[in-house]
């Protein structure tokens, strides 16, 4: 009765709510620089009042969520198995680091692009389809790519791949020390983000969206939509690879966790949960996400339970997100002094021309 069109929406309730979503997202650029730099500022300053290890898991699953809003968010592509490329780069990272002796910047550019190929082969068959049956597929996919990390012989099976080697970056940094891991960690973050950031103002990221409010419209201007959603699922995929490559790295252990449906589910929650088509909405979402799991984990598995009620109270009320619902208030706030300021412009109706 809430929203009886579901998640994914019927086709006008999809373009109206997209454009509402996006619209309160939608800044200049010079803003979101500079709330880029706040925000790299904020991060880089973090560990000297938070614990390190808390904000590199949750930078890496923060990227990982605005990785998957790219696609969710601004192409409309709700994807139940994004976990299959975190968990894929993460198993072929830590081979590589462990296994054949790459350093971790090698390491991870293997991880990445393992990530990709798949998006890319899965994306193929996986967006000829759309709504739920684009998401069945995406979990098939996904289901596959769990068993095989089960059963392959490099990825340890149930115990996973352990001790995994940090190495030197570049032959040079050692990443043993805490801070030149923090540092590294924080540059992959904001690398990553700041390429989605740059994405989603392009021409390409203004198609997309164009696609995702009405692709019977966008293809009969000449667009091939096929090829821009296969391009923005690869690249969502390789940025999914990065952060799951990373973390490989960074927690010098590879499991089964990673690739599992369930961690495709976490990734939903916490991009729904910060504002699903908005630019820092992920990032609070994994920050909220992560912080539940580190500093409630003694409710044990009242833990999931919450997480649950949470999503479903998003979806159903709060379906802007944290930072969706507070731009929403920020603007409304921000235009009560104009409207007071102009009472009469307020009340009066508009009146068209007599010509029209």
């Amino acid at each position: 009765m809430v929203r009886p069109a579901g998640l994914f929406g019927s086709k006008p309730e999809q373009a109206q709510n997209h454009r509402q979503v996006l619209d309160g997202a939608s800044t200049s650029p010079r803003t979101q620089t500079i709330q880029f730099l706040v925000m790299a500022a904020l991060f880089a300053a973090a560990p000297l009042v938070v614990y390190p290890g808390f904000m590199m898991k949750a930078m890496l699953f923060a990227l990982f969520a605005c990785a998957f809003n790219l696609i969710a968010g601004y192409g409309k592509l709700v994807s139940f198995g994004h976990a299959m490329f975190l968990g894929t780069a993460g198993y072929v990272s830590g081979h590589a680091a462990k296994s054949w002796g790459l350093t971790p910047e090698l390491a991870v550019l293997a991880g990445t692009a393992a990530a990709a190929l798949l998006g890319l082969a899965s994306g193929w068959l996986a967006i000829r389809r759309s709504g739920i049956y684009f998401a069945m597929v995406t979990l098939a996919f996904a289901q596959m790519i769990y068993f095989v990390a089960l059963q392959a012989p490099f990825t340890g099976g149930e115990d996973g791949l352990q001790a995994i080697p940090r190495g030197h970056l570049f032959g040079l940094i050692d990443l043993s020390r805490p801070a030149n891991l923090y540092g590294f960690v924080l540059a992959i973050f904001l690398g990553g983000f700041y390429l989605i950031m740059r994405v989603v103002g392009s021409p390409f990221g203004l198609v997309l969206r164009g696609i995702s409010d009405h692709e019977t419209r966008a293809q009969s201007l000449g667009l091939e939509t096929e090829r821009f959603k296969l391009v923005a699922f690869t690249l969502s995929a390789a940025l999914s690879g990065l952060a799951g490559a990373t973390k490989a790295i960074t927690s010098q252990i590879a499991t089964l966790v990673d690739v599992h449906w369930s961690m495709s589910g976490e990734v939903l929650l916490m991009t729904f949960l910060g504002g699903v088509g908005t630019l820092f909405g992920p990032v609070v979402g994994a920050f909220v996400v992560v912080a539940m799991q580190n500093y409630l984990a003694a409710l044990g598995q009242w833990v999931i339970v919450l997480h649950g009620t949470i999503f479903v109270l998003c979806v159903l009320i709060f379906r802007r997100g944290i930072v969706g619902e507070a731009s929403l208030l920020l603007r409304r706030w921000s235009a009560r002094p104009a409207a007071a300021a102009h009472p009469a412009a307020a009340l009066t109706p508009h009146r068209q021309p007599a010509g029209h």
